[in-house]
């Protein structure tokens, strides 16, 4: 069985308190473990940890394979004998509650460059030798990135198609000459992806060591400005002068009249089933290196998907395509074994492409998702209700792209659904965060996740995100230091324990 009953609490590592204005990798992560392993949880759920580009957000990553720089914790950096404690005595005073990215970025990138360049001049023993071995072992896709972002750089960070058409369109001759002109910025990017995998998984070790398993993240799409695009333009639809000519999105629904357009460039399914998939292979393979479970973002589109044409300014206009369906998985089962997947598959669905999502994920045994915020607009017969569904979900009291609980209730729930959750639950409301993570864990799905916000009773201004809106404060939020105390774990223990989630043999 690979789901055992079992919990856990979705925070981004960029939430996590840190003196750098961003969470990262360092002391704190690991006193987060700790609080999961001492709360008698099984899961850390994580965001995408790519590198993010404009906006910032972790579902518009630079690269599907690379980590996020902003992530290396500069203290494991003086350890390592990379930096030293002089270089961060002078840091700004960045707000606790936040991440202000602009300043962060400028920051950390600075003292990463000193970090590289003291490795440069004289790496402590040994640390050459793991680096080399590190950039041998991942070239497959560390040496397109590397140059992906040497060249943005050298670029004002525009993206690749606003680049010269030699580079844009990787002709060997420009490969060669820019491969050369940025060679130390290429090695600098590759230092710093070498320190984010040395650190994450340093600290995946230190959970498994405790018990604690990581979830991680795959958006089915990448985005056009990324590594993963303009180094394989062939897979996307692209025409002879490298210009998009269809863009993902959804169709309008009950939420929006429009749809929502994504303009992520689709896949040439047939052309990648002609290499056997080998790219997506690759790309499950890092992200179970990265993660013991992944969550796949918007599952369904492996089934059918909305394509829109290129130049559309909304999602009116589509049409649904066929997604590779059980071939992919067959694919990725044979090349990598069994893997532990969690399909997203929330959203509106006509009933054929709603049987053919649940024939794909029963086939292969990947749940679906529950988000209880859901539940209460509808009446008794609502799917989203706990007693209308069974053992294989993964039920959430809300995930990244909701309000927190708090502020599902005070600002975005209709009063109908106020007045509904209260007569559901038999409560008048005021502990609500409380109230729907007793009824996550109390439910039959194997797995229940609480954003960490719930577990602080946390208001609307703690939201991650809202769909369909770019920039702050989108994934801003941070989590206060001593926030997540000993008397919140000893509560969540405690539901854990009744509610038989524990891990076996804790007590």
């Amino acid at each position: 069985m690979r789901f055992p009953r079992a919990s856990g609490v979705l925070l981004h590592p960029t939430s996590l308190p840190s003196r750098h204005g961003i969470g990262d990798l360092g002391a704190e992560a690991y006193a987060f473990v700790d609080f999961l392993a001492s709360a008698g949880q099984t899961y850390w759920q994580v965001l995408p940890l790519s590198p993010t580009g404009y906006g910032d957000s972790p579902y518009q990553g630079l690269s599907a394979f690379a980590g996020n720089p902003l992530l290396i914790s500069l203290e494991k950096l003086v350890e390592a004998g990379h930096l030293s404690a002089a270089d961060l005595a002078d840091v700004p005073p960045f707000p606790q509650e936040r991440v202000d990215f602009g300043p962060v970025i400028e920051h950390k990138n600075r003292l990463l460059d000193r970090a590289f360049a003291a490795f440069e001049a004289q790496a402590p023993d040994g640390h050459r030798e793991a680096f080399g071995r590190f950039c041998q072992d991942e070239a497959a896709w560390l040496d397109d990135f590397s140059l992906f972002m040497a060249l943005k750089e050298a670029h004002d960070l525009r993206p690749w198609d606003e680049w010269e058409p030699g580079i844009r369109a990787r002709q060997p001759e420009a490969l060669a000459l820019w491969t050369e002109r940025l060679a130390r910025e290429i090695e600098r990017q590759k230092y710093r992806q070498w320190q984010f995998f040395e650190q994450w998984l340093a600290l995946k070790a230190y959970a498994n060591g405790q018990g604690i398993r990581i979830i991680g993240d795959i958006p089915i799409f990448v985005a056009h400005d990324s590594a993963d695009v303009w180094a394989n333009t062939r897979l996307f639809y692209f025409d002879a002068d490298l210009r998009q000519t269809v863009q993902s999105g959804v169709p309008p629904d009950y939420f929006s009249e429009t749809g929502q357009l994504w303009g992520h460039p689709l896949y040439r399914w047939e052309v990648l089933a002609q290499e056997g998939y080998a790219w997506w292979i690759d790309r499950f393979r890092m992200a179970f290196t990265q993660a013991d479970v992944v969550r796949i973002d918007h599952f369904r589109g492996f089934h059918n998907y909305w394509e829109v044409p290129a130049g559309e300014e909304t999602a009116v206009k589509g049409r649904w395509r066929p997604g590779p369906g059980a071939d992919l998985f067959h694919a990725v089962t044979a090349a990598l074994g069994q893997v532990t997947i969690i399909a997203e598959d929330l959203g509106d669905f006509d009933d054929e492409s709603r049987a053919g999502v649940r024939a794909l994920q029963a086939e292969f045994g990947y749940p679906g998702m529950k988000v209880l915020q859901f539940a209460f607009g509808n009446g008794p017969e609502d799917p989203f209700l706990p007693h209308n569904f069974c053992r294989d979900w993964v039920v959430y009291t809300g995930t990244h792209d909701n309000d927190t609980t708090v502020g599902w209730y005070q600002v975005t729930a209709t009063e109908a659904e106020r007045d509904y959750v209260r007569q559901y639950l038999g409560s008048d409301g005021s502990d609500i965060a409380w109230d729907l993570i007793r009824l996550a864990w109390a439910s039959t799905a194997h797995t229940a996740i609480a954003p960490a916000q719930d577990l602080l009773s946390l208001g609307h201004g703690a939201r991650m995100n809202t769909p369909s809106t770019v920039g702050p404060p989108n994934w801003c939020w941070r989590l206060r230091p001593g926030a997540l105390s000993a008397d919140v774990a000893r509560r969540l223990r405690a539901l854990t324990r009744i509610y038989g989630r524990l891990p076996e043999g804790c007590a």
